[in-house]
């Protein structure tokens, strides 16, 4: 089998498994079919007293197990799920297991902003890996230093390549990445790097948990089409506040971007409205119908999990994946500037 990235089906003489926990199954069957391993069946169920039970299908023993189990809402059950299966994985003697979470659910609360708080995403490392977990995979994580919380490796994958084939494939021009605050400049400037785009950020305080208020924008957006880059779009209060500053101070479009599509509450009308050009994230959460509308995107997250998962098992830097995406990039603009010309 072949993908972007070359062949990728292969015969082992290690033994790996994929298993897929509840909450994103249709992901896991992506990159079930990309890698030519077959998920190993996994029930699971409730009690009538909401207790989660899970039950392993097939022998582990000696094999290499990737888990794929976002924490997405329900964010608690799905990752009571995910420890139950990773200390069912220990106790069958599975020889390695990589803990497979595209979205890391208390990624936000990472530290402490005042008196008495806990710091949640430190005590979901502590239980992933007190569980069993020999691994860590994820995508942007809200804050990077959420690795170092983790003894145990990290891979914090980014989708900044995938977001810029799709802005080359969809042939945005003029555009301008807008951080949604000062901390996701960072994030901003790297697909602005891929892109040959400048920068802008958004001015915003917050005076409550899933409350902000855009104060001003640091840039200037006339006439450009502005690109909304941000990790996680959960209730869209605020993105969809900076998005409609935007057309009002002369973009001429804006489009937003983000890895986890949590939209809680009335996200999804708050961002289907007139002043959005488009709003594109990735799969690492399940999107129920109900939430989505016509102006939503879905860019898959398995061609680079799949490459990853590869490149774990057969003990290969994680950096050729990296490059490759670059020159995927690259490559798209190539063709990009030849149309032009």
């Amino acid at each position: 089998m072949w993908n972007r990235f070359g062949r990728i089906g292969w015969h082992m003489a290690k033994k790996i498994t994929l298993l897929a926990g509840s909450s994103n199954i249709e992901l896991a069957k992506e990159v079930s079919k990309f890698i030519g391993v077959p998920l190993t069946p996994i029930s699971t169920k409730k009690f009538n007293d909401g207790e989660s039970y899970v039950h392993i299908e097939q022998s582990v023993r000696g094999s290499t197990v990737f888990v794929i189990q976002p924490t997405s809402p329900q964010v608690n059950d799905n990752l009571m799920e995910l420890l139950l299966i990773i200390d069912a994985l220990k106790r069958a003697s599975a020889t390695e297991i990589n803990a497979v979470i595209p979205y890391y659910g208390y990624s936000r609360q990472d530290r402490k902003t005042m008196p008495r708080e806990p710091i949640s995403a430190r005590l979901v490392a502590n239980l992933i890996e007190k569980a069993g977990a020999d691994r860590v995979v994820t995508f942007d994580l809200h804050a990077d230093q959420i690795q170092g919380f983790f003894d145990i490796p990290v891979d914090n994958l980014e989708v900044t390549s995938l977001f810029a084939e799709y802005i080359l494939d969809h042939g945005y021009k003029d555009i301008i990445i807008v951080a949604p605050d000062v901390g996701g400049a960072k994030r901003a400037r790297r697909l602005g790097r891929l892109l040959d785009a400048g920068i802008a950020i958004i001015d915003k305080r917050r005076p409550a948990h899933n409350e902000a208020e855009v104060l001003n924008i640091v840039g200037d957006v006339q006439g450009m089409h502005a690109i909304i880059l941000d990790d996680i779009i959960d209730t869209a209060g605020t993105i969809s506040s900076a998005a409609k500053v935007l057309k009002e101070r002369g973009a001429k479009a804006v489009s937003l971007f983000a890895t986890h599509a949590v939209f809680s509450g009335p996200a999804h009308k708050r961002l289907d409205q007139p002043f959005i050009k488009e709003v594109v994230v990735t799969n690492s959460i399940v999107i129920p119908p109900d939430k989505r509308f016509s102006k939503l995107k879905i860019v898959s997250l398995s061609p680079i999990l799949s490459e990853t998962i590869n490149t774990i098992f057969e003990g290969r830097p994680m950096g050729v994946i990296f490059d490759k995406l670059a020159e995927n990039v690259e490559a798209k603009k190539k063709h990009s500037d030849g149309r032009k010309r």
